[in-house]
């Protein structure tokens, strides 16, 4: 059951990783980055309610003194890590946001230890390690000198902070409510909480069109709604930190995305970043006497 769930959080950061794909042809159509987290949220919003609809409303019933945990998931987490995550990137690089990003294990095992008595062993440590120095390597953030300012690096650890929520709120969720539901409210507060802060107005209403709606489903259906069941559906039996260490398989999918799509070049740090992060994943898999 572990190695399935394990598997189940690994397929879900690996479809996270093919974000880039559709970011980018949505971004080509002149969307700000706050705008296509909406059409994100919308496009997720639109595709689980008709996943909801063939497996039925009863599974959208929830207990009303549980909605801070689908608050926690969709605007504290989703909303909240992307508004800081573009903000890095404006303030500092898209080196140091992504690198700075996948701190969200750290914080992770951190509240783990608080709230849910997780172990921090010398094997989560070490893996912890070659994840954070392996995503530096993949994010070329060692490369070139980090361009970082303080509200970069405030924007940035906001991002990882609130990219670990999901793993926390989640983890409660999943104690009483179906991977489905999990999602299903996650995108539904989120969406509530993007569209406002994206701004629609009538010069970005002109702009969609096909592609823009191919891109938003893309993001919605394939990067979004199958990756977040996946994942949750993994947190049932992974625990949280594990988890995060997990799903930093992300970068490892995306720099191959971009070798492979948009002819970047295989450099000697991306290899080495790549080897790490996969030698994290070996790591936790490694039995303890």
């Amino acid at each position: 059951m572990k190695t399935r769930a394990y598997l189940y959080i690994i397929g879900a950061a690996a479809l996270w990783g093919l974000i880039g794909l559709f970011v980018k042809a949505i971004a080509a159509q002149g969307f700000s980055s706050m705008q296509i987290v909406a059409l994100r949220a919308m496009a997720s919003a639109s595709c689980i309610t008709l996943v909801m609809l063939w497996k039925g409303l009863g599974q959208l019933r929830i207990a009303l003194r549980d909605i801070w945990m689908f608050i926690g998931t969709g605007i504290l987490s989703l909303v909240f890590f992307n508004f800081c995550y573009f903000n890095c990137i404006q303030s500092s690089s898209l080196a140091v946001a992504a690198l700075l990003l996948y701190t969200a294990p750290a914080f992770v095992m951190l509240m783990s230890l608080l709230f849910f008595g997780e172990r921090f062993t010398a094997k989560k440590g070490l893996a912890l390690v070659c994840t954070f120095i392996g995503c530096g390597f993949v994010t070329g953030a060692f490369d070139g000198g980090l361009n970082l300012t303080l509200s970069g690096l405030l924007y940035g650890l906001g991002s990882g902070f609130g990219y670990a929520l999901y793993s926390i709120f989640g983890k409660y969720a999943v104690q009483k409510y179906s991977s489905l539901t999990i999602t299903a409210y996650t995108f539904y507060f989120a969406l509530l909480a993007a569209v406002p802060l994206a701004d629609f107005d009538g010069a970005a209403l002109s702009k969609i069109n096909l592609t823009t709606i191919g891109g938003s489903l893309g993001l919605g259906l394939i990067c979004a709604v199958v990756p977040y069941l996946l994942y949750t559906k993994g947190l049932e039996q992974v625990e949280p930190g594990q988890a995060s260490i997990l799903a930093t398989i992300e970068p490892f999918v995306a720099a191959a995305v971009g070798m492979l799509c948009f002819a970047e070049p295989m450099t000697l740090s991306k290899a080495v970043g790549m080897v790490l992060i996969f030698c994290s994943i070996v790591i936790l898999n490694i039995r303890e006497k």
